[in-house]
Formats: structure tokens, C-alpha cells, sequence
């Protein structure tokens, strides 16, 4: 089968949903291949309505009582139906489906499936969903995926063209491991029978995802083994008076880490150093520092991060700082957003050696940008990027191998940051500068989202802003979870009208993402409702508030990550965290957070607490990005791809032998490839 194939050739994929698979990022067949799910239903026998189940997820039988009643509320229509189950009454209720009126059908029975609450003596189900009792007794006993989803594109739609995509891939004889070929992995990972079936194909495909990284990585460390450093960089004593001149003194940790870089800039050869840091540690001033020490020795530097809106940042950052302290050193902003013309001239003043800072996003390693002479990159936030665009960066250097600097703010303990950059050396900023005030967190469940409605609104009302976080961007079939666009209705219709809100989601236009950031960063906005997208790193200063919807479904290091977009101004800053299902496990792990705002310890115990195979849905939201790994869950997974990739190499350093040629051609096919969901 070729994976590189037109979806639309699938039976059942018309001119008119093709552009809705084309939405959530399916093109070809290998697109709908690795397209797993986010979630499984487990279609359990059905029970009756009692206080066992309640904040539950489950599936009852329920007799309609009497006929459903359809109102208008907020100018949506909302359904209620007054159902028995058992011998106790529950209050259910749909928004936006007014047909169900002439659907349920009074005295009739129903499975249906949700999470049972209870408010005083009243038990209530929102949006379930709802079966004929033959219907369930089809799936019973069953697990089916829950794909992520946009408006229009069903669950079944998806599952029918990944059927038939896995029918046409046949029974291939790639073994990942435990002998698992890929073909009955990637069956199993969408059609499990199972969660033993299912937790060892997810294992398998996890183990080759790794392997393939680690594969690349330890490949890129051969071919850029250290290289001479050709350039004559030198101490400058204009950095270190611009150090002692700041209106802070730098910690400690900072101070060291600008002493590694130096002495890798002045060394024999050519840096390659990864930067780690909490957020707010202070990682911008050291790469500001490392490349005037570049720029001033006459060479030039790229600063490469992952959205325009940071870029522009980042160029403010430098600029304002070079201009107060009076530094004559060209700075220059290149993002792919640019008109031709701006292109152009920016083009021009690189290839001149005019310009000795560029700061832009991937647009910095197009064709047409040519260094006059590239001695430094920097990448910000490097899990954004794939190897290969860092690779490329680098070679733009004229015949010598810049030096590369990398940060991160994604808090991995070192030995992971080892197996996962194996070929950087690693610097740590373990302190927080002292002038932040520490952000003050609370854990609740879904009763307190009123009061922190309450308390959002008095934050705004001060002259500070808000962010929402939300785990979906759209309202997904079988799945009980905070979406952003419903939500962002559901807060207008919560907060006074003059409260300004927005959304923000990962499948908008580039254009519309940073046209609605700059807005919220203008304070043209007052409350952000916003997917794990603004976890990268834009700096609000007036942000003061974060809620995090559904936070048991988020890797700890992630929910740190998003924390930190608040507590970088003056004021006091606040997190609610909102647990959405309060069970014992969720508890521990949101109490970690709860209780800390050291990122590093918090990976760390989360490292602990998340033993192997413990999922929280088989689409990890987790750190570094990958399509189905996450670097904390599958910890042992990880370790054993390390090894294997090193016993590969030993024996096969080109993977050259026939028995490595899927590996080959499977590198060869992501080579070109931006980021590491291609994976």
C-alpha cells in the first residue's frame, strides 16, 4: 500500500468532507493510519443510577418518564427529560439537540451513557449519550475509539475510512517488538477487542516511535561530531559592563550557565548546548548576552522560535535593551507572514552582513536567506522543532558548523534530557529570579467553576486578564470533557457583556492565531479561551489568572508549562486547577502541582507517581509532541528504544544491513518533515 495516497480515492470521502479531513491534518492514507484516537469508550454492562456513580462516567438504564421539554436559554435551545433509573429519578439535559423532543419517546427504555452527577438529592446527566437498548446491546462489552473531531466530521466517518485504509494495509511482516508486526499494532491501537490487546500494540508503537527519534538524533550527532570552531569570537568586556548595568542582578544559576556558553564559544570547537530552564527562569537574557558576544566579534547570529508572535517578542526584547544601553548592533525580525517586499530587503541586509541578529520563525532557513557569516543559532522552545530543521538552520553556516544553543522550558530531569538530546551538552537554570511573586494554585472539582467565574471577573475588573484553558478545541462525540468553542459561549453568557473574550485554538490560521494573541496581548482582550497552544512561551504581563478545565487530563509537566503564562508582571497571579474526575489517582497527581511551582520537582515526582502503561487517553497531550509517546508515562519504553538504538548503531552505523531497511526508509520518509508528529 502506498501511504502517500489521496484520501479522496477512500469509498465514502466526497469534494465536501474531504476539506473537513483536511481540517484535522488527514491528507493521505499513512495521514489516517497514524491518526489514533484520543480516547476509548469502554461499553460496560449498564447499571442503575445510585451514589456509587456519581462523578462516574458510565452507562444506565433509563425508562422516559414523560414527555422531554424544549426551552430557550441564552438564545440556545436546551432539552430536558426527567428519566428513572433504578428506583432514583435523573434530570437530563442536551443543548442545541431540540429534535431528541420527538425522539424519547415516554415509557420507553434507553441506555444512556455519561457522568452522573448529583446536586443535593438530585441526580442530573449533561448531554448523554443515548442508545436504544438493541443498539447497545451491539456494542456492549466493547472498545470503540473517540477520534478528535471537527464540526462535521463524524466518529463513524473516521472510523469507517481508517477501516478501510487498515483492510488495504494488509498483514505487513514489520516487527516492532514482543512480535507485534505494524499492521496488528496499528489495528489493535484503533480497533481493540481488549485493554490487555490494546495496552500492548500502544506499547509497541510507542517503543518504535522513540526508537525512530532517538535513531535520528544519535544519526545528526555523527554527522555534526564536534566540528572545529573556525570562528574567532572573543570576551567581550561590553557584555559583561552590559551585566553589571541591568536593573537586576542575575542568580547564580544564570551566571553559570552564561560562563559554560562563552567558554563553549571560545573553544576549539563548535558549541552545542542545550539550556534548560523553569519558566520565568531567565533564559532570554542569556541567549541576548551569548549572541552580542557573537555579533560584536563581527559575526552574525539566527534566533529561530516557533510562532511569529514570540519572533516579534523576542526582537522587542533585544532591541529595547541594545537601544537603552546604546549598542549599535542591527537587529532584524523575518517571519513567513512578511510581503514579498519586506522579504526582499530583509534578504538583502542578511546576505550584506549589515544585519549581525535575525530573529524569526522557520522562515529563517528558507533557500533564500543566505548568512554573510553565520557563527550562531539559537532555537527557542526545541521541542517545537524538528531535528531536521535545526539541521538545516546549521548548515547555513559558509563551509564552518555554527554554534548551536538551544532552550527549553520543558522541565525533564537529566537523565531523560540525556537519552532525548544525546547529542547536546546540558545547562540548568534552577533558580527563579527573586523579584517574581510565586503564583498561588488551587485544585477544585466542578462545583467552585461559578465562583472562579466570580473571581475572574474581579481580576478583570482590576485591570488584569485571564486565561481559559480547555482540552478540546470542539465539542467531541462520547467524550465529557471542556471544548473551546462551546466554552467560549458558555463564559459570554456567564460574565457582563463589556468583559471582552476571545478563543484561540491550534487549527486556526497562523494569521488568526497571532492577529487574536497580539489583540489579548494589546489588552484588547480581556479573558483568553485557549487549547495548549499559548503554552509556548508569549509573555502577557497583565495576565493574572489561568483556569485549566479537565486538569487530570494533562501530563503534570504540561500543566506547569501552561502555568506559566501567568506570574510574569508585578501583581499576584492565580491557577485554578479544575479536576473533572475527582477519583483517587487524579487527586495525588493534581496535589503535586497544587502544592509546588519548582517545574523540575514537579517532573520529577510526576515521574514517580505515573508508573508504566498508566494512560490517560491513548493520544498523549503530553510534553515534546510526539503523536502517541509521552516521555514521562512510557519512562521504561524509552529506556529500552535508548538501547536499542545504540545496539543498532554499533552494528549497523548507516543502517546499511537489510535488516534495518525499514528503519532507513521510514527516517528517510520523515526526513523531510517539520515536527516530530510526524512520528
Amino acid at each position: 500500500m502506498d501511504k502517500s495516497q489521496d484520501i479522496k480515492t477512500l469509498k465514502g470521502i466526497g469534494d465536501k468532507s474531504i476539506k473537513l479531513y483536511h481540517k484535522v491534518g488527514i491528507y493521505t492514507y499513512g495521514d489516517l493510519m497514524y491518526y489514533y484516537p484520543r480516547d476509548y469508550i469502554q461499553y460496560t454492562e449498564p447499571v442503575e443510577a445510585d451514589d456509587s456513580m456519581v462523578e462516574k462516567h458510565g452507562f444506565f438504564k433509563v425508562r422516559i418518564l414523560k414527555r422531554p421539554e424544549l426551552k430557550k436559554t441564552f438564545r440556545m435551545p436546551v432539552v430536558t427529560a426527567d428519566v428513572v433509573s433504578g428506583s432514583n429519578e435523573i434530570n437530563s439535559v442536551w443543548f442545541n439537540m431540540p429534535y431528541l423532543t420527538n425522539i424519547l419517546k415516554p415509557g420507553c427504555t434507553y441506555v444512556f451513557g455519561g457522568t452522573l452527577k448529583r446536586n443535593g438529592y438530585i441526580y442530573r446527566l449533561e448531554h448523554p449519550l443515548i442508545f436504544t437498548c438493541d443498539e447497545y446491546d451491539k456494542i456492549k462489552n466493547t472498545l470503540q475509539p473517540v477520534y478528535p473531531l471537527t464540526k462535521g466530521l463524524s466518529n463513524s466517518s473516521i472510523k469507517k475510512a481508517v477501516k478501510q485504509v487498515l483492510d488495504l494495509n494488509g498483514d505487513n511482516d514489520i516487527q516492532l517488538q514482543d512480535g507485534i508486526s505494524e499492521a496488528r499494532a496499528l489495528s489493535v491501537i484503533h480497533f481493540p477487542e481488549n485493554t490487555e490487546e490494546l495496552k500492548k500494540a500502544r506499547e509497541a508503537l510507542v517503543f518504535n516511535e522513540f526508537l525512530l527519534f532517538i535513531l535520528r538524533i544519535r544519526l545528526l550527532k555523527e554527522e555534526n561530531k564536534k566540528a572545529h570552531n573556525d570562528f574567532n569570537i572573543r570576551r567581550s568586556s561590553e557584555v559583561h559592563d552590559l551585566i553589571s548595568k541591568l536593573p537586576y542582578k542575575l542568580t547564580k544559576a544564570q551566571s553559570k550557565v552564561f560562563e559554560e556558553v562563552e567558554a563553549d564559544l571560545f573553544n576549539e570547537t563548535s558549541m552545542s548546548r542545550l539550556i534548560q530552564g523553569d519558566v520565568g527562569c531567565g533564559k532570554t537574557i542569556i541567549a541576548i548576552l551569548a549572541c552580542m558576544t557573537a555579533a560584536l566579534s563581527g559575526y552574525q547570529c539566527a534566533v529561530m522560535v516557533p510562532t511569529e508572535i514570540l519572533a516579534s517578542q523576542h526582537y522587542a526584547s533585544f532591541t529595547e535593551l541594545f537601544d537603552e544601553y546604546d549598542f549599535d548592533i542591527p537587529v532584524c525580525l523575518l517571519t513567513g507572514s512578511m510581503s514579498t517586499s519586506q522579504k526582499k530587503q530583509v534578504y538583502s541586509r542578511i546576505e550584506s552582513g549589515e544585519v549581525k541578529i535575525v530573529i524569526g520563525t522557520h522562515a529563517l532557513f528558507q533557500e533564500k536567506v543566505i548568512y554573510n557569516d553565520l557563527a550562531l543559532v539559537v532555537t527557542d522552545e526545541q521541542h517545537r522543532f524538528g531535528v531536521k530543521q535545526r539541521e538545516y538552520l546549521v548548515n547555513k553556516g559558509n563551509n564552518s558548523v555554527p554554534h548551536v544553543l538551544v532552550m527549553s522550558a520543558t522541565p525533564i530531569p537529566r537523565t531523560l534530557a540525556i537519552m532525548i538530546y544525546g547529542d547536546l551538552d546540558i545547562s540548568v537554570i534552577d533558580e527563579v529570579p527573586a523579584r517574581r511573586l510565586p503564583v498561588k494554585n488551587c485544585v477544585v472539582d466542578t462545583g467552585y467553576r461559578g465562583k472562579a467565574y466570580g473571581f475572574i471577573e474581579k481580576e478583570v475588573r482590576a485591570g488584569h486578564q485571564a486565561y481559559v484553558i480547555c482540552p478540546l478545541v470542539e465539542e467531541s462525540e462520547g467524550l465529557d470533557l471542556k471544548d473551546v468553542l462551546s466554552y467560549t459561549k458558555e463564559l459570554k453568557q456567564s460574565l457582563p457583556p463589556d468583559i471582552k473574550i476571545a478563543c484561540l485554538h491550534g487549527r486556526m490560521k497562523s494569521s488568526d492565531k497571532d492577529r487574536i494573541m497580539k489583540a489579548y496581548l494589546e489588552g484588547e482582550t480581556d479573558v483568553l479561551v485557549s487549547t495548549t497552544v499559548v503554552e509556548v512561551g508569549v509573555n502577557v504581563p497583565n495576565a493574572t489568572v489561568m483556569m485549566i478545565e479537565n486538569a487530570e487530563r494533562f501530563g503534570l509537566a504540561q500543566l506547569h508549562q501552561l502555568r506559566g503564562r501567568i506570574g510574569r508582571g508585578d501583581a499576584q497571579s492565580y491557577c485554578i486547577f479544575i479536576n473533572g474526575n475527582e477519583n483517587e489517582h487524579n487527586k495525588k497527581r493534581l496535589d503535586i502541582i497544587g502544592n509546588s511551582n519548582d517545574g523540575f520537582y514537579v517532573a520529577s515526582e510526576d515521574l514517580k507517581l505515573r508508573g508504566p502503561g498508566d494512560m490517560f487517553g491513548v493520544r498523549q497531550s503530553g510534553e515534546m509532541q510526539f503523536r502517541l509517546a509521552d516521555i514521562y508515562n512510557d519512562i521504561n519504553i524509552l529506556k529500552k528504544a535508548a538501547k536499542k538504538a545504540d545496539e543498532i548503531l554499533a552494528l549497523d552505523p548507516l543502517l546499511e544491513h537489510k535488516e534495518n531497511s525499514y528503519l532507513k526508509k521510514r527516517l528517510d520518509e520523515l526526513a523531510h518533515v517539520s515536527d516530530l508528529h510526524a512520528l
